[in-house]
């Protein structure tokens, strides 16, 4: 008998989260769990509570969670024990209009502690063959930086990652990052951010995960028309909704089998994104 399996995904009161709590909850099997996890206790009940009146074929059980809180992820770990499939989904708003300045603290703490937080807590609790994803975006590449800052994340360890970051936060708070070469769009970093912990975890994992067909990685899913994504474009005509964006990301966490080729890469629609310009697409 297959022993049952616990999913976890973070910032899934909507959006993509609860569209990817509802598409695995209705693709694996009745005896696995899926944990809808968000920081509104209010609304983590509301979202479960719309869920399980759907004909899904796995429980869903809402936790409260704040990622920005190390020590409440790390006890949600520990009281789980052992994982099979997290996804790190949470994001901070970003809102046209505010500077860089006032926005950055609520979008890092969320979109990059909160994801190196989740890696660093469940990451030695993934079973075999498990799968540890963070949704990141296509922006999440060196392209996106100046070629004189790809150094800092490009082959590094993840503590060297999370210094960055903390050193890119105080550089926007002090007004010196665009001297420094950083984009004022504080969404580029974060991305890029993402990415390269996400990496950096992969590149220490990588020989026992693939020996466990167990898999890290990133994922973009597109452009999807969600609350967050409606003030920065007008044009949605080409949008995904977040349904259809979480298909070929399930896709890859239900594989049977993990193709080495996307292990610790960030991947859109099942392929992967390069990290330098160099690496042929």
């Amino acid at each position: 008998m297959t022993q049952p399996r616990i999913a976890l995904v973070t910032g899934a009161n909507q959006g993509i989260g609860y569209a990817l709590v509802e598409e695995l909850a209705t693709r694996i099997n009745p005896e696995d769990l899926v944990l809808l996890t968000g920081r509104n206790p209010d609304r983590v009940a509301a979202a479960v509570d719309q869920l399980n009146h759907r004909a899904l074929r796995a429980r869903v059980e809402g936790r409260v969670l704040d990622v920005t809180d190390e020590g409440a992820v790390r006890r949600l770990a520990e009281e789980l024990g052992v994982v099979d499939i997290v996804v790190s989904n949470a994001v901070g708003p970003l809102e046209p209009g505010k500077t860089p300045g006032e926005q950055v603290d609520g979008f890092v703490d969320v979109a990059n502690l909160g994801a190196q937080y989740i890696l660093r807590a469940f990451g030695p609790r993934l079973r075999a063959g498990g799968r540890l994803i963070v949704v990141a975006s296509s922006l999440g590449t060196l392209e996106q930086l100046p070629q004189e800052l790809w150094g800092r994340f490009d082959g590094v360890a993840l503590e060297d990652v999370e210094k960055v970051v903390e050193e890119w936060r105080a550089a926007v708070h002090h007004g010196t990052a665009a001297a420094q070469g950083w984009p004022e769009w504080i969404n580029l970093p974060s991305k890029v951010a993402q990415v390269a912990a996400v990496r950096a975890v992969a590149a220490e994992r990588r020989e026992q995960d693939l020996a466990d067909d167990t898999l890290v990685a990133s994922v973009c899913p597109g452009l999807v028309d969600t609350r967050a994504s409606r003030p920065w474009f007008d044009d949605f005509s080409q949008a995904k909704s977040p349904k259809d964006a979480v298909q070929p990301i399930v896709d890859l966490i239900l594989a049977d089998h993990v193709d080495p080729a996307l292990y610790g890469e960030l991947v859109r629609d099942g392929k992967v994104v390069a990290w330098k310009p160099s690496i042929s697409q």
